[in-house]
């Protein structure tokens, strides 16, 4: 067993449970989504994102790619988050929080495509 892959697996499934979990819930229900669980889920999708650095195949390139895109849409989420609670006068609203949540739902979709494609790499490996 090689200790690199399972560490390099063990962080993408965790950047698709974390946003999964965020995601989980009503759209528009703030108690639904933990700010927190939408920071881990960043955190643990730009380390996921550094590890896939080091490929150098097609597909390799395919996973980056997916891995950036849900970086990206966090990152949005995150910041809209930090706009609607700190510079706007309203707070939280329920239009404001199914942008967030959909943003994640974006992410999401990205994570999965980045395990279907470890999943295909796996499989596509020859002993």
């Amino acid at each position: 067993m090689n200790l690199e892959k399972v560490i390099f697996a063990f962080f993408i499934v965790l950047a698709l449970t974390l946003n999964f979990g965020f995601f989980l819930g009503e759209f528009d229900n703030p108690d639904h989504h933990d700010v927190y669980e939408l920071y881990a889920a960043i955190v643990v999708s730009i380390i996921a994102t550094i590890l896939k650095f080091g490929d150098r195949t097609h597909l390799g390139a395919v996973v980056l790619a997916t891995s950036l895109v849900a970086d990206l849409q966090l990152i949005v989420a995150a910041v809209v988050w930090g706009m609607v609670e700190h510079v706007g006068n309203s707070g939280m609203t329920p239009h404001a929080m199914a942008g967030i949540v959909s943003l994640s739902g974006g992410a999401l979709l990205a994570n999965v495509t980045s395990v279907v494609l470890l999943v295909v790499e796996t499989v596509m490996v020859r002993r």
